[in-house]
């Protein structure tokens, strides 16, 4: 019990509609609504995201420098991808209804939905999830330190990542023309009977600050 919530208070809230908390919507089949302290003041360390995707669909990469996120699936199927900053590998998890996924604290993940309604709760150990997009970090780092640091051409990155918008949240964008098949031979892992993990290659699309989700 939160010692600084006055539960006598008719301010004091006990439920809350996340129909009515819409986070980001890229059309009607792929969308994110939130839930944290500010929809609902009694939580304490809890908050979520209710995620539905049509296949190919991704939240894009990103990471949690707040809290630790458990992904559950409700429908669909869904890869979730984790980079563990230890092993440096990409660790790729297939799940389906019932089966979930943990993302440790800070590390850079994603999720890619495998067929048409797919619907994932996010689970966060905080009373709001904070979050730093791939998106961001690509479209506001100056083009000449990513140049200088990478050896790059400066110009040829400056047009590389033109077509990034900052907080993309859903990828790829309605206008994108490139989504055929991009992830190729997913909807093979779609009946598996538990968590797989597959090969740390993938070839998923990266889109490459900090911010509040919900707020």
């Amino acid at each position: 019990m939160a010692s600084y919530m006055d539960y006598t208070s008719p301010s004091t809230q006990f439920t809350f509609d996340l129909n009515k908390s819409p986070l980001f919507k890229k059309d009607n089949n792929n969308f994110i609504n939130v839930l944290g302290i500010k929809q609902l003041n009694t939580l304490e360390n809890v908050s979520l995201l209710d995620i539905f995707l049509s296949k190919s669909n991704v939240v894009e990469p990103h990471y949690h420098q707040n809290a630790a996120e458990l992904v559950y699936c409700i429908s669909g199927c869904a890869t979730v991808s984790i980079l563990n900053p230890f092993t440096k590998e990409m660790l790729n998890y297939t799940i389906t209804p019932g089966q979930v996924a943990n993302v440790p604290q800070g590390w850079w993940h994603y999720e890619v939905a495998l067929v048409d309604n797919t619907h994932l709760l996010a689970i966060f150990d905080a009373p709001t999830p904070e979050v730093i997009l791939g998106s961001d970090i690509l479209k506001f780092t100056p083009s000449n330190i990513m140049a200088h640091t990478y050896c790059l051409d400066e110009n040829q990155w400056k047009q590389a990542i033109a077509p990034v918008k900052p907080s993309t949240y859903i990828g790829p964008y309605k206008d994108c023309n490139r989504m055929k098949d991009t992830i190729p031979n997913q909807n093979q892992q779609y009946h598996q009977s538990y968590n797989v993990q597959h090969s740390p290659n993938t070839a998923y699309p990266y889109q490459f600050f900090g911010q509040y989700w919900g707020y």
